[in-house]
Parts: C-alpha cells; sequence; structure tokens
C-alpha cells in the first residue's frame, strides 16, 4: 500500500459528510451511498487514500445503523441472526465471515497406484478473519496450531481445515467447516416444537463437547449459542469458534 496522505484522506472524509443535504435525504444507507461516491469521485486522492476514507464511513454506517436501529440487515454467516452491522456481527461479535468453495476440498487418503493424496471435491466452507492477529509471530503461530489441533481431534467441535490469507490485504482467514444453523436461531423458530427428549439431546451435545474441550485444558473463550451449531444430517450438536 503506497504512503496515506492523513490530511487529505480526512478532508475527503469531512466533506463528504457536509455536502449532505439532509432535509432532503436522511436515509442512512443511501446517506453512506452518497458520501462513498464523493469519495470516489475525489481526483486528488490515490485508491488507497479512497479506501482508507470508504473505509471510515463503512466504520460510521455500522455505529449508526446499530445506534438508531435501522437500516438493510443480513444474515450473520456465523450465527445465523439478521444483524445491521456490515463489518461484524453485533449478537456473536463475528466480523468478515464469509462463505467460499474450496475447490478440490481436503485431502482425505493417499493413492499408492498414482503416488498422491485425494481429495473429497468441493466443499462449501466458512472464512473468518482473525481480528487479534498483529503479527505472525512464533507464539501466534503456535496457538493457531493448538487450536486446529483440538477442533480435528475432538469430533464434537466444529472441524477447522487450516489457514488461509486474504490476498487482497494478507489478513489471516481461519477456514471451518460449514453447519446448517446456530442455537440461537434454531431455539427461536423451533421452541414450542421441542420436546424433553429434543432438549436433552441439545444439552447432551453441548456437555460433551465441552468435556472434549476440557480434557485439553482449555477454556472456550466466547462460548454463546451463537457459536453451538447444528448439523441436520445427522442430528447433533457441535460447538465452533473457541474464542481464538
Amino acid at each position: 500500500m503506497s504512503n496515506i496522505r492523513r490530511e487529505l484522506v480526512n478532508a475527503a472524509y469531512d466533506r463528504a459528510y457536509a455536502l449532505i443535504d439532509y432535509n432532503i435525504q436522511n436515509d442512512l444507507d443511501k446517506l453512506y451511498e452518497i458520501r462513498k461516491q464523493s469519495i470516489i469521485d475525489n481526483e486528488s486522492l490515490t485508491n488507497d487514500e479512497k479506501s482508507e476514507a470508504i473505509k471510515k464511513l463503512d466504520i460510521d454506517l455500522d455505529r449508526n445503523k446499530i445506534l438508531f436501529n435501522e437500516g438493510k440487515k443480513r444474515i450473520c454467516e456465523n450465527c445465523q441472526e439478521e444483524c445491521l452491522a456490515t463489518l461484524y456481527c453485533e449478537y456473536c461479535g463475528c466480523s468478515e465471515i464469509y462463505t467460499a468453495d474450496w475447490i478440490g476440498g481436503q485431502y482425505y487418503e493417499w493413492n499408492s497406484e498414482q503416488q498422491q493424496l485425494e481429495r473429497y471435491g468441493t466443499l462449501v466452507v466458512i472464512l473468518k478473519r482473525l481480528e487479534n492477529v498483529k503479527s505472525a509471530n512464533r507464539s501466534w503461530f503456535e496457538e493457531a496450531k493448538s487450536h486446529l489441533t483440538i477442533t480435528n481431534k475432538w469430533s464434537e467441535i466444529v472441524q477447522c481445515y487450516g489457514l488461509t490469507q486474504d490476498p487482497s490485504n494478507g489478513n489471516y482467514m481461519i477456514v471451518m467447516r460449514k453447519l446448517d444453523i446456530s442455537l440461537r436461531k434454531y431455539l427461536q423458530q423451533n421452541h414450542n416444537q421441542l420436546t424433553w427428549k429434543d432438549r436433552i439431546k441439545i444439552t447432551f451435545d453441548i456437555i460433551d463437547a465441552l468435556d472434549s474441550i476440557r480434557k485439553e485444558n482449555v477454556i472456550h473463550r466466547d462460548l454463546h449459542s451463537g457459536n453451538i451449531l447444528y448439523l441436520e444430517y445427522n442430528n447433533n450438536w457441535y460447538i465452533s469458534d473457541l474464542g481464538f
């Protein structure tokens, strides 16, 4: 990224707000688009500087949408809640969660005749940007290694396939198995239909997963109903995202 001229970025950001006639337009999403277009049309800024100014607008938009409880909503890929924020989820705290097609999928066995590993085939996976990664030092990689080992050792934990990098900015992302629905969303949709057998099954699966985490002498640092996920085809519940 080229050198950012902060004074020009801030000036363009301020100008984007100053040009708005709030007597005519007060829709948060439309106001954002007008301000964003003002930044894009600013010929005094480089592309990197425009990105920085737009990033400031993105942060403002999320704050205002949550503050005033209005604006377009989206479905969080992690907890399945309808959330207002775009850079993160105000319910589960996750930021920049994506679904992606993993072309070829994971390796699953060695083909001795062809002398190569064979893959399952294309998988739909979850990509989660790791917010707390500031530098790729040795201790960080050791923690990542431990996290991935636990999720692949115990079937009750949502499987993590590894790490990848966002080619646009170099940010690390964790690649996880995609399940069907979070406990929060499931209860909202099915609470009145749940039998005691269903409730006991959910509770047992959660306890079983937590016990597996305990056996590794690890504490789940972000446990909530958005991180408890359901897989319909085998009727099992799993714990995801150890708070790493």
